[in-house]
């Protein structure tokens, strides 16, 4: 039981994170919104995105604060992973353009994370009673080992984005590449064809201009 009441305790004390993952296809000449809305000043955003497919694997990205001014905005990055303060409170909208495109849709993995104090709220733990008001020591190591972990899952996580962008990037090319070597051997085939008509044509030609020189 006293074991239970410290991982809850350490629980209590972890910052909850509100965040979202997702994949969207985006059009070509299209663009795409997103929305996140903050409720206090300073709050730090982190956001990442990799263009999974598509053309030159490559859009267009631009940060609104809720006055509509651009925080980042930035022209044909394949991906991102950055990190910053929402120094107002309100609706800040995230949007990637494909507007470069004009007819290759991209496909693209967006997650962003923001602090969110407010949602601690609803989870409540008290730590165990403690003789004095310094936190016991084995508290204090699971805690820093709690935490290692977390830095350890979130670096893996990141590890795992990256491979899976750089798989479906080399899948895209692959399936480019066959698809040049294809309508190359179809081109070069019709291209021989045509060589080979045209020299029994020349062949034939030449050998009526002898008969008729003959004659």
């Amino acid at each position: 039981m006293m074991l239970f009441q410290v991982v809850l305790s350490i629980l209590a004390l972890s910052q909850l994170i509100a965040g979202s993952a997702f994949t969207f296809i985006l059009g070509a000449q299209e663009k795409s919104c997103y929305y996140i809305f903050t409720e206090k000043r300073d709050t730090q955003i982190s956001y990442y995105f990799a263009v999974q497919s598509g053309g030159s694997f490559d859009v267009d990205y631009a940060i609104k604060n809720p006055k509509g001014d651009i925080v980042v905005s930035e022209d044909k990055q394949r991906q991102g992973d950055f990190v910053f303060n929402a120094q107002e409170v309100g609706e800040y909208e995230f949007c990637f353009s494909n507007g470069m495109s004009t007819f290759a849709e991209k496909v693209v993995d967006f997650e962003i994370k923001f602090e969110n104090d407010d949602d601690s709220k609803g989870f409540k733990a008290t730590m165990p009673e403690q003789p004095n008001t310094k936190p016991i020591a084995h508290v204090e190591n699971m805690q820093n080992t709690v935490e290692k972990i977390d830095r350890q899952l979130d670096d893996l996580l990141r590890t795992l984005q990256y491979y899976k962008t750089r798989n479906n990037r080399n899948q895209a090319t692959v399936k480019s590449t066959e698809t040049r070597i294809y309508y190359f051997s179809i081109f070069e085939v019709l291209l021989m064809v045509g060589m080979a008509f045209l020299q029994i044509t020349i062949v034939q030609l030449f050998f009526r201009g002898s008969r008729k020189q003959l004659v």
